[in-house]
C-alpha cells in the first residue's frame, strides 16, 4: 500500500471519528440543557417551598418527578419539597405569624395559633374550619418540659428554642381541654390563647373582628365600608356626632359599624384576662367592655347576648360570597367562624397569601390571575362567589399549585 492510499485511509478514519465526536457533542448539547433545566426547576421549587437547598438525592428525585419523560408530575415534586422540616418550622411559621399580632410581624415566638395553622396544613385538615373547630396543636408529651397551658406560652417557646421538628412532633388536641372553655365556645384560632391576648385584650372586642377580616378575608374595614346598611345594631359607645358634627358619623363611622357591630356581637362573652394570662369565657353573661362609654349615645344598641347577624349578605359586600347553605345569623364565635370560613373571600384570601409566600410577589398578569382562580376553585369547590363550596380545602395542595406555577420564573 503506497503512501497516498495510507493517507486516504487515515483521513477516512479521522473523518469518521470526527463525525462521531461531533454527533456525541451535539447530542450532549441537546440533552444536557433539558436535564439541567429539570434540576434547576426542582431546586427553585424546593427553595420556594422549604427555603433551604435540597440534598442531592432529593434534588434528583424532584427532577425525575418533573421530567415529562418520567413521571412528569411537578406537583409530586412539590410534595417532596414540602416534606422538608423547614417547610413547617420556617415557611409555615412565617406564613402564619403575622396573623397573631396587631403589628402583623413575623418576629414573634411560636404560639398556639401558629402551631394550629401548621398542624392543620400538615394533616390536610379542611382549612375552612380554621375559624370554628375545637382544635389546637401541641408538642407530643415530653418533647419539652413545659406542658401546654391556658395561662402562658412557655410550651411553644420551648418547642421553638429547642428547634423541635414540628413536622413530626406536633399533635392534635382539643382546644376546649387546653383553654378550659366549653367546646361550643371554641372557634378555631380566634379563641386560641395568642389571638385572645392580641385581640380580646381590653377594648371592645371589635379588634378580633377587624383582624380576622384582615387576616382571613384579605379586607380591612375601608374595603367593606357601606353607609347604606341599617344602623340599628351600632353600639352606644359610637358617638353620632363626633366633634359635634353628625356628618362625620353619617359619612364615615356608620359605614364600618353597620356591618362590624352586628357580627362582633358574637364575641360578647369573651375577654383576655391580663391577671391570669388566659382567655376568659362568661357563658350567657355579656362582658362589661361591651358597655364602655355607653353614655356617648344612650339610645344606641345595648348588647344583650352573643347573637350575631351578617348584614353584608346584602348590598355592596355581597361580593364576599357568603355560603348560601348557611343562614347568616347565629350565636357565638363558632357559628360566626363558620360563616366567615365558608365564604368565597376566605378561600380567595388563603390562595393569594400562599401565592405571595412561594412566588414572592402578588399575581401580576392575566396568566397569574387565571391560575389563582383555578387554585381557588380546586381549593374551595367554588367557581363564583355565590357558589356553595364542596372543596377539600387542603392548603398543601394550594402551596404546591402556586409553587409549580412560579417554578420557571
Amino acid at each position: 500500500m503506497n503512501n497516498e492510499m495510507l493517507m486516504k485511509r487515515d483521513q477516512g478514519r479521522f473523518e469518521t471519528v470526527f463525525r462521531l465526536a461531533v454527533a456525541a457533542l451535539l447530542s450532549a448539547i441537546l440533552i444536557a440543557p433539558a436535564n439541567a433545566g429539570y434540576r434547576e426547576q426542582a431546586k427553585r421549587l424546593h427553595d420556594r417551598l422549604a427555603g433551604v437547598p435540597p440534598t442531592e438525592a432529593v434534588l434528583q428525585q424532584m427532577a425525575e418527578a418533573i421530567d415529562p419523560s418520567l413521571p412528569g408530575d411537578a406537583n409530586a415534586a412539590a410534595y417532596i419539597a414540602m416534606d422538608n422540616t423547614s417547610f413547617y418550622n420556617v415557611t409555615l411559621k412565617n406564613f402564619a405569624a403575622p396573623w397573631t399580632n396587631r403589628e402583623q410581624s413575623i418576629f414573634v415566638p411560636l404560639n398556639d395559633y401558629i402551631a394550629t395553622v401548621i398542624g392543620m396544613i400538615r394533616d390536610d385538615r379542611p382549612f375552612n374550619t380554621l375559624l370554628s373547630d375545637d382544635i389546637t396543636y401541641v408538642g407530643r408529651t415530653g418533647v419539652v418540659p413545659a406542658p401546654p397551658s391556658a395561662n402562658n406560652n412557655d410550651h411553644y417557646e420551648q418547642l421553638e428554642a429547642n428547634n423541635v421538628n414540628l413536622r413530626d412532633e406536633l399533635e392534635f388536641a382539643l382546644q376546649s381541654s387546653v383553654q378550659n372553655i366549653p367546646p361550643l365556645a371554641t372557634a378555631g384560632v380566634m379563641t386560641s390563647r395568642a389571638a385572645s391576648e392580641a385581640f380580646f385584650i381590653a377594648g371592645t372586642n371589635r379588634a378580633m373582628f377587624r383582624f380576622t377580616l384582615v387576616n382571613h378575608l384579605c379586607n380591612d374595614m375601608e374595603q367593606v365600608h357601606d353607609p347604606a346598611l341599617p344602623p340599628d345594631r351600632i353600639r352606644q359607645d359610637v358617638s353620632r356626632s363626633p366633634g359635634g358634627d353628625s356628618r362625620l358619623f353619617l359619612n364615615n363611622c356608620i359605614g364600618c359599624h353597620t356591618g362590624m357591630d352586628p357580627m362582633a356581637q358574637a364575641f360578647a362573652y369573651y375577654n383576655y384576662d391580663e391577671g391570669t394570662g388566659a382567655l376568659e369565657y362568661t357563658d350567657d353573661v355579656v362582658q362589661p367592655k361591651y358597655f364602655n362609654n355607653d353614655l356617648n349615645f344612650p339610645p344606641g344598641f345595648r348588647t344583650p347576648d352573643d347573637k350575631w347577624d351578617n348584614y353584608w349578605r346584602e348590598g355592596q359586600n355581597a361580593y364576599l360570597g357568603f355560603d348560601a347553605a348557611l343562614t347568616g345569623s347565629g350565636e357565638g364565635a363558632k357559628s360566626l367562624g363558620e360563616e366567615l370560613g365558608n365564604s368565597y373571600a376566605f378561600a380567595a384570601c388563603q390562595v393569594k397569601k400562599a401565592f405571595r409566600a412561594v412566588c414572592m410577589r402578588d399575581p401580576e398578569d392575566s396568566t397569574d390571575r387565571t391560575k389563582v382562580a383555578e387554585i381557588i376553585t380546586a381549593f374551595s369547590g367554588k367557581t363564583a362567589p355565590t357558589d356553595t363550596g364542596t372543596g377539600p380545602y387542603q392548603m398543601k395542595q394550594v402551596f404546591a399549585d402556586a409553587a409549580v406555577h412560579c417554578m420557571g420564573q
